[in-house]
């Protein structure tokens, strides 16, 4: 009958906090950093970076002005980015967002009056079921089985 309840939101459920044991970084709108980013889950830039990032996803707000060295899983521009970029999986560049540079992606999505300029390379993610074997005793076997 008299319970009491408890309203104060855990740690999981706070929007304001990450979940336990995840890595992200958030630069501000107006904030200027400098450096590396490293093991990081996700980063997200809303202010003016010049920066060396590795990380799962990167976000670019449309405020966010990022500059360096980038490799990450999956990217959202929606600002701007200059620089060597790699992204291992998605490149996606929204509506008012713009990459430049050395672009390397496996998949690309450009929205509507989003920019893509620089060098484009198509990374095919391609791996082999048997690494141990090389690519010339898989032809001579199949090669052997065909004149038969």
């Amino acid at each position: 009958m008299f319970e009491k309840k408890n309203d104060r939101p855990t740690e999981t459920n706070s929007v304001f906090r990450p979940a336990k044991g995840s890595a992200k970084v958030i630069i501000g709108e107006g904030v200027t950093i400098k450096g590396e980013i490293t093991n990081a889950n996700e980063v997200q830039i809303d202010g003016t970076a010049d920066v060396v990032i590795k990380t799962d996803n990167l976000t670019v707000g449309s405020t966010g002005d990022l500059k360096g060295t980038i490799e990450t899983e999956n990217a959202d521009i929606w600002g701007k980015v200059d620089g060597n970029i790699k992204v291992n999986s998605t490149l996606t560049v929204q509506e008012l967002g713009s990459a430049l540079g050395k672009i390397e992606y496996s998949k690309l999505q450009i929205k509507l009056g989003g920019e893509v300029s620089g060098e484009l390379i198509k990374n095919e993610k391609v791996k082999k079921i048997r690494p141990d074997i090389k690519d010339d005793q898989i032809v001579k076997p199949l090669q052997d089985a065909l004149d038969k």
